[in-house]
């Protein structure tokens, strides 16, 4: 589980939207915190709105005005400034995350390209990218600035094995929280499938058929032992089985069960830039207004 979790803040209200997550993470997992603030070269004045913090000593009474008002007495929070200016804030976020050796990283996901890319903002996107660590991520809303629960734990999972590392988090989430868990698996129709599968699906749309049918019947299955595990376990939990385009059709589920929190697998073998092309991740995580926690497979 999180043993000791990472807040890069900025000084901006928006960042300050993953301060209540990770109180609520910290006390109840009994886990320190570490807020971190980054220099940057050539900063800007203004940030989301608020004056930018550009020097160390105002970057010290601001970390520890947070660390004093934003937590409970019995959390321990510090609190590290990089002083040496630094112009790549997504790369040093990760470099510090490295030395400081969190095991989870709490961040709203914003970046200085402002709200065009709304919910995956550069800096947000780059970290997922290179960090192999958990990222928690926001979307800054005002319910999400004055409180943080976890009732039910959405878990996206595909009908074979690749993601269900999530569980290995869900499970102690939920237990730490009381929590129920929700398992989805999505499957295709012939018109919502990629790549090659799609044109296969075009020219020979009986056997695409039986493709997804058989994954269907196996997604029931697995879903089914996962289910009975978990139940034996202790655990309140339902699964359901979709057809559709996974981004949009996990969005939707989402929300209508109304999930507290989305956990996702991911895969960064091809670097970046390929990860957010070919990933549903991005495309849920624009949808929907829920946490979103990604873990990375290993």
């Amino acid at each position: 589980m999180f043993n000791h979790i990472l807040v890069p803040l900025d000084g901006s209200k928006l960042a300050e939207a993953a301060l209540p997550p990770a109180a609520s993470l910290a006390q109840t997992l009994g886990a320190p915190v570490t807020l971190l603030h980054l220099i940057e070269k050539d900063a800007p004045q203004a940030i989301h709105g608020n004056r930018h913090l550009t020097k160390a000593d105002e970057a010290e009474g601001y970390l520890r005005t947070v660390a004093q008002t934003a937590f409970p007495k019995e959390v321990k929070v510090e609190w590290h400034i990089h002083t040496a200016e630094i112009e790549n804030v997504a790369s040093s976020i990760v470099q510090h995350a490295e030395e400081l050796t969190p095991d989870l990283i709490v961040m709203c996901s914003h970046g200085r390209s402002g709200m065009r890319d709304y919910l995956f903002g550069s800096i947000a996107q780059q970290v997922i990218g290179q960090s192999d660590m958990p990222v928690l991520l926001l979307k800054p809303t005002k319910a999400q600035l004055q409180t943080f629960q976890i009732r039910k734990i959405f878990l996206p999972l595909d009908d074979e094995s690749m993601h269900d590392e999530s569980l290995s988090v869900a499970k102690p989430l939920a237990k730490a929280y009381q929590a129920g868990l929700y398992l989805l698996t999505v499957i295709p129709t012939l018109s919502t499938l990629s790549d090659g599968k799609a044109a296969a699906g075009t020219l020979l749309p009986a056997t695409a058929t039986a493709y997804l049918d058989i994954k269907e019947e196996n997604a029931k299955e697995h879903l089914q032992e996962h289910l009975d595990e978990l139940t034996q376990s202790g655990f309140n939990a339902e699964a359901e089985i979709a057809r559709g385009d996974p981004a949009p059709t996990i969005s939707e589920i989402a929300e209508r069960v109304d999930a507290d929190l989305i956990i996702l697998s991911t895969h960064r073998k091809a670097g970046t830039a390929a990860f957010w092309a070919r990933s549903v991740t991005p495309n849920v995580a624009r949808r929907v207004k829920i946490p979103l926690l990604l873990v990375p497979l290993t």
